[in-house]
């Protein structure tokens, strides 16, 4: 019977990604990893995880990943009780030297292969974890922002979880790209500003910076928390006029760090510069 999925993404012709993966304690090559075809991580999409940026070869805002893992798998109910927050950070320092990683980013992503009430054959619960290291993200020039139809829904139980479910998003933004933007902001069901499709957003107006609450049903990013840390900065909820009034708008992840966008719905932005591009990488 057949009973395992293959990684094929990681494929070592992806010249992002690198050769070297960890999958349950073990490195091996990336292309040959698998999880159970018939558990809740391979139907459902059940998992958790986070991308950490590396600098000197250093995880930057470990405390935070850690922090937002535990919590975003209490959430779904997915056990880290094998790992501590020791072994997890050993084993990406393992894998940063195996692949020889001085400026880029892991993905750390832990998988519910429990087995299935409604198609598994076996019972038993299963967590596994991967993690995966790559370049930094190419990051666009002259960005341009759209806005996308589809709504983040607050009340969701995945709202603001970092879940390996992220087909939704996935699509959406296919979709924007299609219509010749190349990321897009998406509202909630209150018509708020939530997020962008893959980061978080922030913006400038008369001088001062703002970022979308937590109540907008947005992913608490870490690199969002960094910069709020940093800077002063108005945590709100507000409508697509605000973005549409501002100054200039700003992208931020572990992956791209921090992004300036050129044009939005059409409206070239200022392009002035400010402190928050400065954040990242660290000084």
């Amino acid at each position: 019977m057949f009973r395992q999925v293959y990684f094929s993404c990681f494929h070592s012709d992806n010249p992002c990604v690198h050769d070297l993966a960890l999958f349950n304690g073990q490195i091996t090559s990336a292309s040959v990893l698998r999880v159970d075809a018939l558990s809740v991580a391979a139907l459902y999409g059940k998992g958790v995880f986070t991308t950490v940026a590396i600098y000197n070869g250093k995880p930057f805002l470990w405390d935070k990943h850690w922090h937002r893992l535990m919590d975003n798998s209490e959430r779904l109910e997915i056990g880290l009780s094998q790992f501590t927050e020791d072994s997890m950070r050993n084993a990406l320092h393992d894998l940063i030297l195996q692949n020889g990683v001085n400026n880029g980013r892991a993905r750390i992503t832990v998988f519910d292969e429990s087995a299935s009430d409604l198609w598994s054959t076996s019972s038993g619960s299963k967590i596994s974890l991967l993690i995966t290291t790559a370049d930094f993200t190419a990051k666009r020039e002259n960005l341009r922002l759209g806005v996308s139809p589809y709504r983040v829904n607050t009340t969701s139980p995945l709202a603001g979880v970092k879940s390996t479910n992220y087909l939704e998003r996935i699509v959406a933004l296919a979709s924007m790209r299609n219509s010749g933007s190349d990321e897009a902001v998406q509202l909630n069901e209150r018509d708020e500003i939530a997020s962008a499709l893959m980061a978080n957003m922030f913006w400038l107006k008369e001088g001062q910076l703002f970022t979308p609450s937590l109540a907008t049903g947005c992913l608490p990013g870490t690199t969002r928390e960094f910069v709020i840390e940093n800077l002063k900065c108005g945590e709100v909820e507000a409508g697509i006029t605000e973005l549409e009034s501002a100054d200039e708008i700003f992208l931020t992840s572990a992956g791209i760090g921090v992004i300036q966008v050129s044009e939005f719905h059409g409206r070239a932005l200022l392009g002035r510069r400010h402190p928050i591009a400065e954040l990242i990488p660290p000084g």
